[in-house]
Protein backbone atom coordinates (compact mmCIF):
# COMPACT_ATOMS: atom_id res chain seq x y z
CA UNK A 1 0.00 0.00 0.00
CA UNK A 2 2.65 2.49 0.74
CA UNK A 3 4.13 1.34 -2.50
CA UNK A 4 1.04 2.27 -4.16
CA UNK A 5 0.72 5.76 -2.48
CA UNK A 6 3.94 6.57 -3.58
CA UNK A 7 3.69 6.17 -7.38
CA UNK A 8 0.56 7.46 -7.52
CA UNK A 9 1.44 10.36 -5.57
CA UNK A 10 4.63 10.71 -8.13
CA UNK A 11 1.99 9.97 -11.19
CA UNK A 12 0.35 13.16 -9.60
CA UNK A 13 3.29 15.27 -10.15
CA UNK A 14 4.29 14.14 -13.62
CA UNK A 15 1.25 14.71 -14.69
CA UNK A 16 1.70 18.04 -13.31
CA UNK A 17 4.65 18.37 -15.07
CA UNK A 18 2.94 17.80 -18.06
CA UNK A 19 0.55 20.00 -17.27
CA UNK A 20 2.37 22.49 -17.04
CA UNK A 21 4.01 21.95 -20.29
CA UNK A 22 0.95 21.80 -22.50
CA UNK A 23 -0.14 25.21 -20.99
CA UNK A 24 2.91 26.52 -22.14
CA UNK A 25 3.75 24.72 -25.36
CA UNK A 26 0.40 23.00 -26.72
CA UNK A 27 0.46 18.78 -27.02
CA UNK A 28 3.80 19.93 -28.03
CA UNK A 29 4.85 20.93 -24.85
CA UNK A 30 3.17 18.55 -23.17
CA UNK A 31 5.15 15.64 -24.88
CA UNK A 32 8.15 17.33 -24.08
CA UNK A 33 7.25 17.50 -20.47
CA UNK A 34 6.29 13.64 -20.52
CA UNK A 35 9.94 12.54 -21.77
CA UNK A 36 11.84 15.31 -19.18
CA UNK A 37 9.91 13.83 -16.39
CA UNK A 38 10.78 10.27 -17.43
CA UNK A 39 14.21 10.89 -18.04
CA UNK A 40 14.40 12.80 -14.87
CA UNK A 41 13.03 9.72 -12.76
CA UNK A 42 15.26 7.29 -14.50
CA UNK A 43 18.46 9.96 -13.75
CA UNK A 44 17.05 10.54 -10.33
CA UNK A 45 16.88 6.94 -9.57
CA UNK A 46 20.18 6.18 -10.37
CA UNK A 47 21.94 9.06 -9.14
CA UNK A 48 18.89 10.32 -5.79
CA UNK A 49 22.54 10.22 -3.64
CA UNK A 50 25.33 11.79 -5.68
CA UNK A 51 22.72 14.40 -6.38
CA UNK A 52 21.79 15.54 -2.93
CA UNK A 53 25.03 14.98 -1.51
CA UNK A 54 26.24 17.23 -3.76
CA UNK A 55 23.54 19.66 -3.31
CA UNK A 56 25.33 19.83 0.04
CA UNK A 57 29.07 19.76 -0.35
CA UNK A 58 28.84 16.77 1.59
CA UNK A 59 32.59 14.61 2.54
CA UNK A 60 32.53 11.45 3.11
CA UNK A 61 34.28 9.62 6.14
CA UNK A 62 35.00 6.45 7.62
CA UNK A 63 36.46 4.66 10.42
CA UNK A 64 40.06 6.86 10.34
CA UNK A 65 38.85 9.90 9.65
CA UNK A 66 36.06 9.87 11.91
CA UNK A 67 35.70 6.76 13.84
CA UNK A 68 33.27 7.58 16.97
CA UNK A 69 30.96 9.38 14.37
CA UNK A 70 31.48 6.31 11.91
CA UNK A 71 31.24 3.86 14.61
CA UNK A 72 28.08 5.34 16.02
CA UNK A 73 26.14 4.74 12.51
CA UNK A 74 27.84 1.32 12.12
CA UNK A 75 26.50 0.09 14.88
CA UNK A 76 22.94 1.38 14.43
CA UNK A 77 22.83 0.11 10.89
CA UNK A 78 23.98 -3.38 12.91
CA UNK A 79 20.89 -2.79 14.98
CA UNK A 80 18.48 -1.77 12.54
CA UNK A 81 19.93 -5.17 10.09
CA UNK A 82 20.36 -2.47 7.63
CA UNK A 83 23.71 -3.08 4.85
CA UNK A 84 25.96 -0.33 6.30
CA UNK A 85 25.71 3.24 4.58
CA UNK A 86 28.09 5.63 3.58
CA UNK A 87 28.52 8.37 6.22
CA UNK A 88 29.02 12.01 5.09
CA UNK A 89 29.98 15.29 7.35
CA UNK A 90 29.06 18.37 5.77
CA UNK A 91 30.20 21.50 7.31
CA UNK A 92 27.35 23.62 8.39
CA UNK A 93 26.18 25.70 11.41
CA UNK A 94 22.53 24.69 10.26
CA UNK A 95 22.27 21.13 13.09
CA UNK A 96 20.13 18.60 10.28
CA UNK A 97 20.67 15.27 8.69
CA UNK A 98 19.14 13.31 6.35
CA UNK A 99 19.52 9.89 4.14
CA UNK A 100 19.57 9.15 0.75
CA UNK A 101 20.26 6.46 -1.65
CA UNK A 102 17.89 4.04 -3.99
CA UNK A 103 17.90 1.18 -1.70
CA UNK A 104 19.23 0.28 1.55
CA UNK A 105 22.13 -1.45 -0.19
CA UNK A 106 22.94 1.91 -1.42
CA UNK A 107 22.30 4.44 0.80
CA UNK A 108 23.89 7.07 2.29
CA UNK A 109 23.45 9.30 6.15
CA UNK A 110 24.75 12.85 6.34
CA UNK A 111 24.78 15.07 9.82
CA UNK A 112 26.24 18.72 9.77
CA UNK A 113 29.07 19.81 11.97
CA UNK A 114 25.98 22.30 13.70
CA UNK A 115 24.02 19.34 14.52
CA UNK A 116 27.23 17.45 16.23
CA UNK A 117 28.00 20.28 18.08
CA UNK A 118 24.20 20.92 19.36
CA UNK A 119 23.99 17.24 20.51
CA UNK A 120 24.81 15.03 23.20
CA UNK A 121 26.04 11.18 22.12
CA UNK A 122 22.74 9.69 22.45
CA UNK A 123 20.95 12.55 20.60
CA UNK A 124 23.10 12.05 17.71
CA UNK A 125 22.40 8.25 17.95
CA UNK A 126 18.81 9.04 18.05
CA UNK A 127 18.88 11.22 15.19
CA UNK A 128 21.14 8.95 13.08
CA UNK A 129 18.72 6.18 14.01
CA UNK A 130 15.75 8.14 12.28
CA UNK A 131 17.38 8.86 9.10
CA UNK A 132 18.38 4.92 8.97
CA UNK A 133 14.62 4.73 9.47
CA UNK A 134 13.91 5.94 6.47
CA UNK A 135 16.37 3.83 4.91
CA UNK A 136 15.00 0.89 6.74
CA UNK A 137 11.40 2.27 5.15
CA UNK A 138 12.66 3.02 1.68
CA UNK A 139 11.40 6.40 1.72
CA UNK A 140 15.29 7.71 0.47
CA UNK A 141 14.75 7.81 -3.14
CA UNK A 142 10.82 8.89 -3.51
CA UNK A 143 11.84 11.97 -0.84
CA UNK A 144 14.74 12.71 -3.38
CA UNK A 145 12.89 12.36 -6.61
CA UNK A 146 9.79 14.40 -5.75
CA UNK A 147 12.17 16.87 -4.56
CA UNK A 148 14.14 17.02 -7.72
CA UNK A 149 10.53 16.77 -10.08
CA UNK A 150 9.05 19.43 -7.67
CA UNK A 151 11.82 22.05 -8.03
CA UNK A 152 11.52 20.90 -11.77
CA UNK A 153 7.78 22.14 -11.85
CA UNK A 154 8.53 25.39 -9.63
CA UNK A 155 11.32 26.68 -12.28
CA UNK A 156 8.81 26.23 -15.13
CA UNK A 157 6.15 28.00 -13.53
CA UNK A 158 8.71 30.47 -12.99
CA UNK A 159 9.95 31.16 -15.92
CA UNK A 160 7.11 29.70 -18.50
CA UNK A 161 5.60 32.80 -19.35
CA UNK A 162 9.07 34.11 -20.66
CA UNK A 163 9.87 30.68 -22.53
CA UNK A 164 6.46 30.02 -23.77
CA UNK A 165 5.81 30.33 -27.42
CA UNK A 166 5.10 32.98 -29.19
CA UNK A 167 2.08 34.67 -31.29
CA UNK A 168 -1.19 32.05 -31.47
CA UNK A 169 0.98 29.46 -29.69
CA UNK A 170 1.88 31.45 -26.92
CA UNK A 171 -0.33 30.09 -23.98
CA UNK A 172 -3.08 32.58 -22.73
CA UNK A 173 -1.90 35.46 -20.68
CA UNK A 174 -4.45 34.32 -17.66
CA UNK A 175 -4.23 30.61 -17.84
CA UNK A 176 0.03 30.97 -17.26
CA UNK A 177 -0.55 33.51 -14.76
CA UNK A 178 -3.18 30.55 -13.10
CA UNK A 179 -0.11 28.25 -13.84
CA UNK A 180 2.27 30.39 -12.12
CA UNK A 181 0.69 30.77 -8.80
CA UNK A 182 -0.84 27.17 -8.55
CA UNK A 183 1.72 24.83 -9.42
CA UNK A 184 4.55 25.56 -6.94
CA UNK A 185 1.63 24.98 -4.15
CA UNK A 186 0.58 22.37 -6.20
CA UNK A 187 3.94 20.72 -5.91
CA UNK A 188 4.26 21.24 -2.10
CA UNK A 189 0.77 19.62 -1.62
CA UNK A 190 2.02 16.30 -2.78
CA UNK A 191 5.24 16.76 -1.03
CA UNK A 192 3.54 17.04 2.09
CA UNK A 193 1.47 14.35 1.15
CA UNK A 194 4.66 12.27 1.36
CA UNK A 195 6.59 13.34 3.85
CA UNK A 196 4.56 14.50 6.45
CA UNK A 197 3.11 10.49 7.65
CA UNK A 198 6.84 9.01 7.18
CA UNK A 199 8.49 11.37 9.49
CA UNK A 200 6.64 9.79 12.12
CA UNK A 201 6.87 6.43 10.74
CA UNK A 202 11.13 7.01 10.99
CA UNK A 203 10.53 8.69 14.48
CA UNK A 204 8.92 5.44 15.43
CA UNK A 205 11.59 3.51 13.44
CA UNK A 206 14.84 5.57 15.00
CA UNK A 207 13.37 5.14 18.39
CA UNK A 208 13.37 1.46 18.03
CA UNK A 209 16.89 1.17 16.29
CA UNK A 210 18.35 3.60 19.05
CA UNK A 211 16.48 2.44 22.13
CA UNK A 212 15.83 5.49 23.35
CA UNK A 213 12.50 7.98 22.25
CA UNK A 214 13.25 10.13 24.67
CA UNK A 215 16.84 11.03 23.13
CA UNK A 216 15.24 11.67 20.01
CA UNK A 217 12.93 13.91 21.57
CA UNK A 218 15.22 15.87 23.30
CA UNK A 219 17.24 16.05 19.79
CA UNK A 220 14.27 17.87 17.82
CA UNK A 221 13.59 20.16 20.45
CA UNK A 222 17.32 21.43 20.34
CA UNK A 223 17.61 21.93 16.99
CA UNK A 224 13.94 22.77 15.50
CA UNK A 225 15.07 26.76 16.46
CA UNK A 226 18.53 26.85 15.15
CA UNK A 227 17.19 24.77 12.05
CA UNK A 228 15.15 27.65 11.24
CA UNK A 229 17.12 30.44 12.40
CA UNK A 230 20.53 29.30 10.93
CA UNK A 231 20.75 29.36 7.24
CA UNK A 232 20.88 26.11 4.79
CA UNK A 233 22.82 27.19 2.04
CA UNK A 234 21.24 24.11 0.05
CA UNK A 235 17.73 24.81 0.68
CA UNK A 236 17.85 28.22 0.00
CA UNK A 237 19.43 27.37 -3.56
CA UNK A 238 16.72 24.44 -3.92
CA UNK A 239 14.12 25.06 -1.17
CA UNK A 240 12.98 21.40 -1.97
CA UNK A 241 15.33 19.68 -0.42
CA UNK A 242 14.19 20.71 2.65
CA UNK A 243 12.04 18.28 2.72
CA UNK A 244 14.86 15.36 3.44
CA UNK A 245 16.02 16.93 6.24
CA UNK A 246 15.12 15.38 10.10
CA UNK A 247 13.95 19.42 10.66
CA UNK A 248 12.72 21.37 7.95
CA UNK A 249 15.06 24.77 7.58
CA UNK A 250 13.02 28.03 6.21
CA UNK A 251 9.78 27.07 5.80
CA UNK A 252 6.72 27.60 7.68
CA UNK A 253 4.45 25.27 9.61
CA UNK A 254 1.73 25.68 7.14
CA UNK A 255 4.07 25.00 4.62
CA UNK A 256 6.44 22.50 6.42
CA UNK A 257 6.44 19.13 4.87
CA UNK A 258 7.38 17.91 8.51
CA UNK A 259 4.47 17.61 11.04
CA UNK A 260 4.74 20.01 13.67
CA UNK A 261 7.78 18.86 15.74
CA UNK A 262 5.79 19.29 18.91
CA UNK A 263 3.91 16.65 17.81
CA UNK A 264 6.25 14.53 16.98
CA UNK A 265 7.86 15.26 20.14
CA UNK A 266 4.88 14.14 22.19
CA UNK A 267 4.50 11.34 20.03
CA UNK A 268 8.25 10.26 20.79
CA UNK A 269 7.24 10.71 24.73
CA UNK A 270 4.29 8.94 24.49
CA UNK A 271 6.41 6.08 23.53
CA UNK A 272 8.89 6.39 25.77
CA UNK A 273 6.45 6.35 28.64
CA UNK A 274 4.48 3.40 27.43
CA UNK A 275 8.24 1.51 27.27
CA UNK A 276 9.27 2.56 31.10
CA UNK A 277 10.05 0.21 33.79
CA UNK A 278 7.32 -0.86 36.39
CA UNK A 279 10.08 -0.65 38.81
CA UNK A 280 12.57 2.04 39.43
CA UNK A 281 14.21 3.94 36.56
CA UNK A 282 17.38 2.57 35.45
CA UNK A 283 19.84 5.38 35.94
CA UNK A 284 20.52 8.19 33.39
CA UNK A 285 23.23 7.00 31.21
CA UNK A 286 25.74 9.63 30.94
CA UNK A 287 25.47 12.07 28.16
CA UNK A 288 28.93 12.54 26.26
CA UNK A 289 30.11 15.21 23.27
CA UNK A 290 30.54 13.55 19.94
CA UNK A 291 33.38 15.25 18.06
CA UNK A 292 33.62 13.63 15.14
CA UNK A 293 36.31 15.69 13.75
CA UNK A 294 38.33 15.57 16.71
CA UNK A 295 38.49 19.30 17.20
Amino acid sequence: MNGMKTAMLLAALTALFMGLGYVFGGSGGAMIALIVAAGMNLFTFWNADSIVLKMHDAREVDARSAPEFYGLVAELARRAQLPMPRVYLIESANPNAFATGRNPEHAAVAATTGLIDRLTRDEVAAVMAHELGHVKNRDTLTMTMVATIAGAISMIANFGMFFGGHGENRPNPMVAMAAVVMAPFAAMIVQMAISRTREFSADRAGAEISGNPRALASALAKIAGPAQAIPSVASERNPAAAQLYIVPTGVSDLFSTHPATEKRIAALMAMDASQAPAGPTAAVRRASALDPLRK
